[in-house]
């Protein structure tokens, strides 16, 4: 249900315009002057405010200015009975959605505040989506191993080399590869992720190699396997570790020939692929227990990465919390959340087995379940255990 701020120093329009816009459906929160409104502007997420002009201690052309600083997305219609369209202009210029006059013609209120809410919802969902289209996200961090990782990709992602990325789950692997891709001379081409734990062993040659029609019982039509859909540009091969020997053995192949075949194909094509692989095992006791080909190995880890655990970059939380304060803030269409310095202290403090995956999970449910500033008792309440 949208929630609407009325801000006017009149109560009987503050009660007119609340009982109308009840029965409309709406949630409503009332505010007598423009500085009770800015307090409440700034304590909960408003969908649109309807704001007088003329009013005691904050005026609504002050207000206007203040809450664009808090949350510029918020649409505000201003009202007034003492304006004239010189008033209707400034406010508008200041960032207004729109003026009416008093006493406002009911039509024209509800479809303006319907109009500001369409607004709303396009801005919060582009801001969405420029956000999930946008190529790579920032690697995050000032400790001395990521800065290492850092100078590592600023030298090997212009060449062909391979890469080994290595590191426990949830660390950031695929940001690494990602990061890679970007700053190659591929990449413009297309960067394919195969997530290899998460394919069945009998189904992992068709997915990376691809099949003919008829190869085996459900494969009812031709299938372009990943390392041709990657052709000109980058594979990424996650959890390499999880592999089936018989899938290693043609990449290998396809790694030392630069050719592949599809499944129940004879024909062999060529392939111009970089391949990144990561993993959370280590593969050289992999090699011990028979489960990974050594040949492969050092055909993948011609440059090896880690990534280090959280606990071992706890100094990077600070800059992780801020950034995800705002990227999920922003995903809720609400203003951004402050965080005390004794709720960061405890964050770095705590055992963080999940990663910066799970650090930004807890973030997420701290900003759900906080007030405008996460203190450290939301920490404790939230997020350490009982």
């Amino acid at each position: 249900m949208p929630d609407i701020l009325i801000i006017d120093d009149e109560k009987a329009i503050r009660k007119t315009l609340s009982e109308i816009l009840s029965y409309e459906g709406y949630t409503i929160t009332e505010a007598a002057d423009g500085e009770e409104g800015l307090n409440q502007f700034k304590a909960k997420k408003f969908d649109v405010v309807l704001c007088d002009i003329k009013m005691p201690k904050l005026d609504g052309i002050e207000f206007l200015q203040k809450a664009g600083e808090t949350n510029g997305d918020v649409p505000i219609i201003m009202i007034s009975g003492h304006g004239n369209i010189e008033t209707a202009v400034e406010a508008v210029k200041k960032g207004a959605y729109d003026y009416i006059s008093k006493p406002p013609d009911l039509n024209r209120l509800l479809i303006t505040i319907r109009n500001a809410l369409d607004k709303s919802n396009l801005v919060t969902e582009t801001k969405v989506l420029k956000r999930k289209v946008s190529r790579v996200q920032e690697m995050i961090g000032t400790s001395e191993p990521i800065h290492k990782i850092k100078e590592t990709i600023e030298k090997v992602a212009p060449t062909e080399a391979r890469i080994l990325v290595t590191g426990e789950n949830g660390v950031g692997k695929e940001l690494v590869a990602r990061w890679v891709h970007e700053k190659s001379n591929r990449s413009s081409g297309p960067l394919v992720e195969v997530n290899c734990a998460a394919i069945p062993t009998e189904l992992i040659e068709s997915e990376l190699f691809g099949h003919e029609k008829g190869s085996f019982t459900s494969a009812i039509k031709q299938r372009i396997g990943k390392f041709e859909q990657a052709n000109g540009g980058t594979l990424f091969l996650d959890e390499i570790g999880d592999m089936s020997l018989s899938a290693q053995a043609k990449v290998l192949r396809a790694l030392q020939e630069g050719k592949i075949t599809r499944v129940g194909a004879d024909k062999d094509i060529s392939v111009d692929v970089r391949v990144i692989a990561a993993t959370n095992k280590d593969l050289l006791k992999e090699v011990e227990d028979k489960n990974f080909r050594l040949d492969l190995y050092h055909r993948l880890g011609v440059i090896l990465i880690h990534v280090p655990s959280l606990n071992n970059r706890k100094e990077d939380i600070p800059l992780l919390v801020e950034q995800f304060l705002s990227d999920i803030c922003a995903d809720y269409g609400v203003a951004k959340k402050g965080i005390d310095d004794e709720a960061l202290k405890l964050l770095q403090q705590y055992d963080w087995t999940g990663n910066i995956r799970e650090l930004r999970n807890v973030v997420e449910r701290l900003v759900i379940l906080s007030g405008k500033t996460i203190s450290a008792d939301d920490v404790r309440n939230y997020v350490m255990p009982k």
